[in-house]
């Protein structure tokens, strides 16, 4: 994640030369605390959060688990991210839904933090959910505040409750408390209160924003964050606590290259539970927040429980049976290929789902280099055929491959290398469809070969995922690969080896062209 890039570069050179070491002196120790401490205030952690990290860190970095561990470099890195789980508030905390609908959500915070398009996101995601949420502007301060809100309402397909115009017009406590009453007359069962901020914390701000508590009751009281503000924003969260109070806190902009400090200090400073994370400006980019998976993301281990879930998310069920059902007998075509990498770019960004891979922060370059239009040229080809061509590809002879070319814009040369990555990647998906895990660049064979007589294929095979939806499969072998004990991994935890830069060109291969 972007936002953690330096810090995690820091703390990752840190761990990597504590490995080189057998075993732990008081100095070494004393070290590494100390460039754990430089890379948290560059970061811009709070230092009182700073100071209480690394006090931890030292007392059990120097106690009986360390020395007498097999491997006490792990053991110091399992030390921190215990620590740093702890200081992003420990445990994931869900929303709190009322008994009796509606459950009211009020969102705060200061102007520029992101909360109208968060109200949006948090909409959108909802009615996945199954809710019927309610937006309500009582930003009238703005200007087109109320506009902006109107316009997130209709991209997120989500309800809007705005009788005011804004622009300093209107009485947004009686707009919220309205707003409440008109969810109930018509049974939707959450409201989200947009309320105004301001460029920084005043009474007026503060008073504002109190008198809509006191009106509407609210279930949940939401302070919005800006990740990219650095060390004010502990003082802006503590003056919200201070003179509204909330019972959660949603971290915005994470995407964005700040040191990102605030995220590790808010949780601990104010005692309140981050709830979301916005990780982009796209209406699906937030995702609920887990401290165990943020600090692994930050120790460049990975998050493959994300993965899996976008993974579950973005495939069709009964779609993926029957691609399954062709890989297993031999009939998958280039027109299921193109469907395939359809669903694929719901996902999202191709590189955000590299990056939760473990260690690929080491190949940070690479990853930005990967580019993503490849599979929108990819498509252009396979969309150039006919459909005769699309489920057979043997007849592409010369003349066909040119018109094609022609027509998307490529060249032979490009649909030649497509055919042939075709081929490639129909072997690897028709391995997974029969239960085994292909040959991956970089890792090897990470399971049995399907239909091996030998004992071990047959062992390996049941290791694996036994998912009827090849991609959810997929993704779990992914895991299971990640979790298992192999050599190479960010910090000597164990995992699998990381591909190299030909590995994550190769994979760009199999996704377009090279």
């Amino acid at each position: 994640m972007a936002t953690f890039g330096t810090l995690s570069d820091r703390l990752t050179e840190t761990f990597r030369n504590l490995r080189k070491k057998g075993q732990l002196t008081p100095a070494d120790v004393d070290g590494t605390v100390r460039e754990i401490r430089r890379a948290l205030l560059d970061a811009d952690v709070a230092l009182p959060v700073v100071k209480e990290f690394t006090a931890a860190v030292r007392e059990r970095a120097l106690g009986d688990e360390v020395n007498r561990a097999l491997n006490p470099a792990q053991q110091v890195v399992q030390i921190v991210n215990d620590e740093l789980i702890g200081i992003l508030g420990g445990q994931q905390r869900r929303l709190q839904f009322a008994k009796n609908p509606p459950t009211v959500i009020m969102l705060a915070g200061l102007q520029g933090s992101g909360k109208t398009t968060f109200a949006g996101k948090l909409a959108k995601m909802l009615e996945k959910d199954g809710h019927t949420p309610l937006l309500v502007a009582c930003d009238l301060q703005r200007p087109n505040a109320v506009n902006q809100l109107q316009v997130v309402a209709e991209r997120a397909g989500a309800a809007i409750y705005a009788p005011e115009p804004g622009n300093g017009v209107g009485d947004p406590v009686k707009v919220a408390r309205d707003g409440v009453a008109h969810a109930t007359r018509q049974q939707h069962d959450i409201v989200i209160i947009d309320t105004a901020g301001r460029l920084g914390v005043d009474a007026e701000l503060m008073k504002q924003a109190s008198d809509i508590r006191k009106a509407t009751q609210p279930d949940e009281v939401l302070f919005v964050i800006d990740t990219m503000i650095g060390q004010d924003a502990v003082n802006t969260a503590k003056a919200f606590q201070d003179g509204v109070d909330f019972t959660g806190v949603v971290l915005s902009k994470l995407d964005g290259d700040a040191r990102g400090g605030a995220a590790l200090s808010v949780a601990s400073v104010t005692g309140r539970p981050i709830i979301f994370a916005s990780t982009g400006e796209g209406l699906d980019d937030v995702e609920p927040f887990h401290p165990d998976r943020m600090a692994s993301r930050i120790l460049d281990l990975g998050d493959i429980l994300t993965l899996i879930e976008q993974a579950q998310q973005a495939f069709d069920e009964a779609e993926a049976l029957k691609v399954a059902e062709k890989f297993a007998t031999d009939t998958f075509t280039l027109e299921d290929f193109l469907q395939q990498m359809q669903q694929m770019k719901k996902m999202g960004s191709m590189k955000k789902m590299l990056g939760m891979l473990p260690g690929m922060g080491n190949m940070k370059q690479q990853l930005e280099d990967f580019d993503e239009r490849e599979i929108d040229r990819t498509e252009a080809i396979i969309r150039s055929m006919t459909l005769a061509e699309r489920r057979n590809p043997k007849i592409l002879n010369g003349s066909r491959r040119l018109r094609i070319a022609r027509g998307s814009g490529m060249t032979v040369t490009d649909v030649n290398q497509l055919v042939q990555r075709f081929d490639q990647a129909a072997k690897m998906m028709k391995t997974v469809a029969r239960g085994g895990v292909p040959n991956i660049p970089g890792m090897g064979p990470v399971g049995g070969k399907p239909g091996a007589s030998s004992k071990r294929g047959k062992q390996q095979k049941a290791k694996g995922s036994r998912s009827g939806n090849p991609a959810k499969r997929a993704a779990e072998n992914a895991g299971i690969a990640a979790a298992a004990p192999a050599t190479g991994s960010g910090f000597g935890l164990g995992g699998q080896a990381m591909p190299s830069e030909a590995d994550l060109a190769e994979l760009q291969k199999m996704l377009g062209k090279g």
